[in-house]
């Protein structure tokens, strides 16, 4: 069992678990993807060991769960780039994909388009989510980690791992749409399907599952 100290330091990226055969578009790598992800467990490691020097909680243990899936994921918007020269960050606020092919789109910026990457992070191992039914290249970084209410239910202090990288070229059949009622206040979203996810799955580029 880990210690909180322990579980302030990411378990490595595993180099061994790295698929080469994997498919990826627009000229990434697998070892772009390494990279990236060794970055962010560095990352992490520092931000929660300086955490823990000051009796603060990690930041996967304070923060909502939607919200840490989200560092994980705009950290890999932010960094992948830095190794990939061929694909760039979306500068549009909100812009769909996240990921773009550089030079295509007049400052690196456009609303919505079919070319590029979006980029997902996620703890879960199917299931994932996204707000429309779309035609997309979709790439999803699977973490495992506590969450903000893991100590009130008991849950052992557990470093962060990633757990699998998955993507491939999803179409608008790939998802199941959630919608809601007029009288819903949840947000609109879209699942990707079972086919969907045998389609990633197949495609695999990282896992970890030990």
């Amino acid at each position: 069992m880990h210690t909180e100290a322990d579980a302030c330091r990411p378990i490595p990226v595993e180099t061994s678990a790295f698929n080469e055969k994997a498919v990826l578009p627009y000229g990434l790598t697998v070892s772009n993807l390494q990279s990236a992800m060794q970055d962010f467990v560095d990352f992490l490691g520092f931000i929660n060991q300086q955490l823990h020097s000051r009796s603060l909680s990690r930041l996967e243990s304070f923060l909502m769960p939607a919200n840490f899936s989200s560092i994980v994921g705009e950290f890999m918007n932010e960094t992948i780039p830095q190794y990939c020269s061929t694909l760039v960050k979306n500068q549009y606020h909100n812009g769909h994909p996240d990921l773009i092919p550089a030079g295509m789109f007049n400052g690196n910026s456009v609303q919505y388009s079919q070319e590029g990457i979006e980029i997902k992070a996620s703890r879960h191992r199917s299931g994932w989510q996204g707000h429309n039914p779309e035609a997309v290249w979709l790439l999803v970084f699977h973490f495992d980690s506590n969450t903000a209410r893991d100590r009130s239910i008991d849950v052992p202090p557990k470093p962060f791992q990633f757990r699998g990288v998955y993507g491939a070229q999803l179409e608008e059949e790939d998802w199941n749409f959630s919608g809601r009622s007029e009288t819903s206040r949840r947000t609109i979203t879209a699942s990707v399907n079972r086919q969907g996810v045998t389609k990633m799955k197949e495609n695999w580029m990282y896992e970890d599952l030990s």
